[in-house]
């Protein structure tokens, strides 16, 4: 089966969509759930995605609205099932990188995992991913200098954590 210029272009972002997704939800199987949910709704509404705009930042709108659905859900089946089991442990991916390199980006993600919502998406969209603070800002929905006063107060809180946990950076 050959994919079309559409389909090529979102498998050539699913690294991306992953390294987003892991930034916006606290566990990597819920990470996973959330690019699959993306990439379906991406091909199901593919008439929405205007050729010649950035398919990256349609993607990540997708995304965090999925999340924001999601969230709402589970906040309900919360309070009827009992939450994730705290002590449910993050390791870093043993075969990308030595040890200390390991802790430094298992210490870093937990880091990033500890600040508020907005601030996460917003430094994982400009800092983890690149996107300009004009394409985040329209991915979260904010004006730019709202999405600039949190990735600043993201960004500052991460440094401070890392540095008290002696990760250089």
């Amino acid at each position: 089966m050959r994919l079309d210029g559409f389909q090529t272009e979102l498998v050539a972002l699913l690294p991306r969509l992953r390294r987003f997704a892991r930034a916006v939800c606290r566990s990597d199987a819920d990470a996973q759930d959330l690019v699959q949910a993306t990439v379906e709704r991406a091909l199901a509404r593919r008439g929405g995605y205007r050729p010649g705009t950035r398919l990256d930042s349609w993607a990540f709108t997708i995304m965090r609205r999925i999340h924001i659905d999601e969230g709402r859900a589970r906040t309900r089946w919360g309070r009827v099932v009992s939450p994730e089991n705290e002590m449910t442990p993050n390791v870093a991916d043993a075969g990308q990188a030595d040890e200390g390199l390991r802790a430094d980006a298992l210490a870093v993600r937990q880091a990033l995992r500890r600040l508020p919502d907005d601030q996460r998406l917003a430094v994982a969209l400009v800092l983890v991913d690149g996107l300009s603070y004009a394409e985040a800002a329209q991915v979260l929905g904010v004006p730019a200098g709202t999405l600039t006063s949190r990735l600043v107060r993201g960004r500052q809180t991460l440094i401070q954590t890392l540095t008290e946990q002696g990760v250089s950076a």
